[in-house]
């Protein structure tokens, strides 16, 4: 029988233990948001094109997704400690495959490993620090932890631009190495022989394989479809069917199991649907857009990894302090509001960027990006309000649960989304241009006797301006990306006002206001 976790850490240990599992999870989302801006010289390392090194950063995200859940149910069942430094471990060893790896399959295979060691660490992380933590200092915890939480995300493009221009995108891993394997010892030299009450829960192993299959082939579907031209092709059909066979048996699984890996039964309740609702198209929009522009920067503009990094900076001065404020606001007012206005905040944001027409213009940029993290900052807090309103206490875990898979899932859906998008407007775009401006206009064109003026030869200016003109293409292709997603934020800032009010009490008990903290921090992860 194992002993129950009783004495806490004092001290040095203590301080060391918070620093250690602080930057451990920093490590865990700064691999997220710094690879981004490293995508266009991933894809030239390893040899394939750009939209193949997508899939290296959706795959790894929707590991990141399924682990999330599954480092629940670890914790309950081995203690958080166990699996913690194993997942550490193993995350390690994933950055060893993906710094030493130079075939792209065997690449993918390593991010989906390291994803999925990452996704582990973060619930056991959070779950670990508050334990050191007694009740009356649990806030501090959580004031703590929240310093690690988005701002590693909101650094990690411009971070990971300068690694990828000055170093090489594969030092992100080699740094990796020795950073989870010092995290994984001295968390395991501090907890050593550590117990934990276990609990006997089974494991709904059918569930979360179908999960599995489920969330990755419907990834695959979008990252291979404009690859295979859609349904025009068998392969592409044969994905789409075994994804809806496959969801047909996983929810009659999951609602016929006592205890499902995914508790799709809260979906009966409205708040809860409403909010994840919005949840999942509020990050897909977000997450795939940012990897859109950050992206389209550096491949069609001519921008350095670092330079597309800085455009994200500004995220970094409003989202914080916009969190921390909201903390306290969503106590005394109707999440509703706070939600709508946030939606209606992130609608005028990409409104401000669908007229994004100087690439060479960093203001145009830094001034919707500044309004951007003020969003993104106050985006949680009242989503996480909303959903769990109205769940009894028991239920609220597993409600967060499965609502971060399908945020985090999101993210790598949005990416894909955005890159069809793309891969359908830019043609358009460039089709009308070339319908305005005709082959036999081409000689008089100032553009073009502007090259001519400047010495380029004929064919040179002709071969200029066509790539001139797909430039072109590319911002408006990205500017009705925006102009779409501020339409969609504008629908689903009316949508909210149909769940039930959420007004709660100013006088809650402090282990009330403790768990609502917690569940709102763990909302932002990842």
């Amino acid at each position: 029988m194992s002993l129950v976790y009783q004495k806490r850490l004092r001290g040095w240990r203590f301080k060391l233990f918070n620093l250690c599992l602080g930057f451990g999870h920093a490590l865990v989302i700064f691999n997220a948001g710094a690879y981004i801006a490293m995508l266009p010289r991933v894809a030239g390392g390893l040899g394939v094109p750009p939209s193949f090194a997508t899939w290296t950063q959706t795959d790894y995200m929707i590991a990141l997704a399924l682990a999330f859940p599954v480092g629940g149910w670890l914790a309950r069942r081995f203690g958080e400690y166990r699996p913690f430094v194993p997942a550490f471990l193993a995350f390690a060893l994933a950055s060893f495959l993906c710094a030493y790896c130079t075939g792209f399959y065997s690449y993918l295979a390593g991010r989906i490993l390291l994803g999925f060691a990452g996704g582990l660490t973060l619930p056991l992380g959070q779950a670990l620090l508050l334990k050191e933590y007694p009740d009356r200092r649990k806030s501090l915890g959580i004031g703590i932890w929240s310093l690690f939480t988005l701002t590693p995300f909101t650094f990690g493009p411009p971070l990971g631009g300068w690694i990828a221009d000055n170093l090489g995108w594969r030092w992100l891993f080699w740094l990796n190495i020795p950073a989870a394997l010092a995290i994984a010892g001295i968390v395991g030299a501090l907890l050593y022989r550590r117990g934990h009450t276990r609990s006997w829960q089974r494991f709904d192993s059918v569930g979360f394989i179908l999960s599995v299959m489920l969330v990755f082939g419907l990834q695959t579907l979008l990252n291979q479809g404009n690859d295979w031209d859609w349904t025009d092709s068998a392969y592409i059909r044969s994905l789409i069917a075994l994804i809806a066979a496959t969801l047909i048996y996983w929810v009659v699984w999951e609602l016929r199991v006592r205890r499902p890996f995914l508790d799709i039964r809260l979906f009966a309740h409205r708040n809860f649907a409403i909010g994840v609702f919005i949840l999942f198209t509020g990050f897909l929009y977000f997450q795939g857009l940012l990897s859109l522009l950050i992206v389209q920067l550096q491949l069609a503009f001519g921008y350095s990894s670092w330079e597309a990094g800085l455009v994200f900076l500004p995220m970094a001065i409003c989202a914080k302090p916009m969190a921390s404020v909201l903390h306290e606001i969503v106590k005394r007012c109707d999440a509703r509001l706070l939600a709508s206005a946030n939606l209606l905040g992130f609608a005028a944001t990409y409104f401000w960027l669908s007229r994004f027409d100087d690439p060479d213009s960093f203001a145009q940029l830094f001034w919707p990006k500044l309004l951007e993290g003020a969003c993104l900052g106050s985006f949680f807090v009242p989503m996480t309000a909303l959903l769990l309103h109205g769940l009894p206490a028991e239920r609220q875990w597993r409600a967060l649960e499965l609502a971060n898979l399908l945020r985090i899932a999101a993210g790598a859906i949005g990416i894909a989304v955005q890159g069809i998008v793309l891969y359908r407007r830019a043609p358009q775009h460039l089709t009308r241009f070339a319908e305005n401006h005709g082959a036999f206009e081409l000689a008089d064109h100032s553009a073009l006797s502007t090259l001519n003026f400047l010495g380029f030869t004929e064919p040179a200016a002709l071969t200029k301006y066509a790539k001139l003109a797909g430039r072109d293409a590319v911002l408006h292709a990205m500017n009705d990306a925006f102009w779409m997603a501020g339409c969609v934020f504008v629908g689903m800032a009316a949508l909210v006002w149909l769940a039930h009010p959420t007004r709660t009490p100013v006088k809650v008990s402090d282990e009330q206001e403790l768990r609502r903290e917690t569940q709102e921090l763990l909302a932002e992860e990842a």
